[in-house]
């Protein structure tokens, strides 16, 4: 053989080696690759309002009256009992599972108080790392693929990735507005009977429910509620009742537990927090109240994921809770004190924004305030994103008023963002002197 022909059949093998080596390496990498990719299980989920709006408000020059965590001081008395609680060793370490049994025993006697029936603080009791595991553990433990969950519009917007997450599809109902009525009050919004009617089927194994509601601030009637419960009695479906501002309702207006009403107790499990309750968000502290056949299921997801939460800030809460207790019904009761400071915030708030021209919505309950800026007319036309108008708005006012707030839209499903994309939602739970610095924005609002 010559030695070209030598030459050549060595290159061609050389090229045959390389092209092997480079189609096992890029099928290494594509199944490398492959195993890289996100479960089905949180597919379209990464999108958050609070991640996008939060870094964008970052800016300590920006007034920031979107994300619900108060500026207010917490009651004296709870930072008092966690300094207390630290400086004692056991209480450094992990208590029972599913609850400090002295804040299960202090959710036991409020609770019992207010539903009118005992409650048994180791079985019908789960403490959870806040509303939000409590939510989860609702979804892990209760909801299947396949089954539906009702979903009432405005919402809070981690209901509808943690039914997904369960496998489950969420069926949206909006609250609508009562026609013929400008709309002045969160109690201008109402559930349509026939319509939610209509969103209840053989496959529907819950409904999720928010009173006092974020982020219209809507409190449900008594009667408003009994509709939900013959509908879940006569479909035998099970009712998740968001119940964290529940002690933040105003004159006029008086909060009810679902679970208190003929055949719901033993279908309903009932979210509270300790960080709306006390004003301590950062805690993270939250609970689940109801039947002993259903807190069972919640307290297996609990065990099986994060198990405990901290031990001094439930101890923390058990004495404050406890100390409450006593004072239920009294004026210094912290269950109603906040309530009654938060509604001068309230009408400040709205007074400010109806001298902006604006036209706000004033909440029954909670700490969040809808507010329409229709009247603005602010033509937002230069921004190209594909995006609805409030989150535009929202975007724009950051940038150039330096004012926070978020856009309503990120609470309902797309068929509804029409209806409530000229709406934005503000917090009030704030010092003075946060409201005063979103007054002068709102004041000034036509200067360049």
């Amino acid at each position: 053989m010559s030695i070209t022909h030598q030459v050549l059949n060595h290159s061609s093998l050389a090229c045959r080696l390389a092209q092997i080596i480079c189609r096992r390496f890029s099928a290494s990498q594509n199944i490398r690759m492959s195993r890289h990719t996100n479960a089905k299980r949180i597919e379209g989920l990464d999108e958050n309002v609070w991640v996008l709006f939060s870094s964008v408000a970052a800016d300590p020059s920006i007034v920031n009256l979107g994300q619900g965590y108060p500026d207010i001081p917490p009651p004296p008395y709870i930072k008092e009992a966690l300094t207390k609680a630290v400086s004692v060793d056991r209480i450094n370490q992990y208590t029972r599972g599913f609850g400090h049994p002295p804040l299960v025993k202090a959710l036991s006697q409020v609770y019992g108080k207010v539903c009118g029936r005992q409650i048994d603080p180791l079985k019908e009791i789960l403490v959870t790392i806040g509303a939000y595991g409590s939510l989860f553990n609702c979804m892990q433990a209760l909801v299947d693929e396949g089954d539906e969950v009702i979903i009432i519009e405005p919402f809070f917007d981690c209901y509808i990735p943690m039914v997904k997450m369960a496998g489950a599809k969420p069926v949206l109902i909006p609250l609508r507005m009562k026609s013929g009525e400008k709309t002045t009050s969160s109690a201008d919004w109402f559930l349509d009977p026939d319509e939610l009617s209509s969103k209840f089927s053989s496959r529907t194994k819950a409904i999720i429910i928010n009173t006092p509601n974020n982020p219209i601030g809507k409190v449900f009637t008594r009667a408003e509620l009994q509709v939900i419960a013959e509908l879940c009695i006569k479909h035998d479906t099970l009712c998740f009742s968001d119940e964290v501002y529940e002690w933040i309702t105003y004159r006029g207006h008086k909060h009810v537990k679902i679970a208190t009403l003929p055949g719901m107790w033993d279908r309903t499990v009932t979210i509270g927090s300790a960080g709306k309750t006390f004003s301590v968000t950062g805690w993270k502290l939250g609970w689940s109240i109801g039947p002993e056949h259903l807190i069972r299921h919640l307290q297996t997801v609990m065990q099986n994921t994060v198990y405990t939460c901290p031990t001094p800030l439930q101890e923390a809460v058990a004495q404050s809770l406890l100390l409450n207790y006593e004072l239920m019904g009294q004026s210094d009761c912290y269950f109603s004190s906040l309530a009654e400071e938060l509604e001068g915030k309230r009408d400040r708030l709205a007074s400010i924004l109806q001298d902006a021209g604006m036209t706000p919505v004033i909440p029954e309950g909670g700490y969040f305030m809808l507010v329409d800026v229709t009247p603005l007319n602010q033509d937002l036309s230069h921004i190209t994103d594909d995006e609805p108008y409030d989150y535009k708005f929202v975007k724009w006012m950051i940038k150039e008023k330096k004012l926070a707030t978020i856009p309503v839209t990120a609470f309902v499903g797309e068929e509804s963002k029409k209806q409530f994309e000229k709406y934005i939602r503000l917090c009030f739970i704030k010092q003075d002197s946060t409201l005063d610095a979103a007054r002068d924005i709102l004041k000034n609002w036509s200067k360049v």
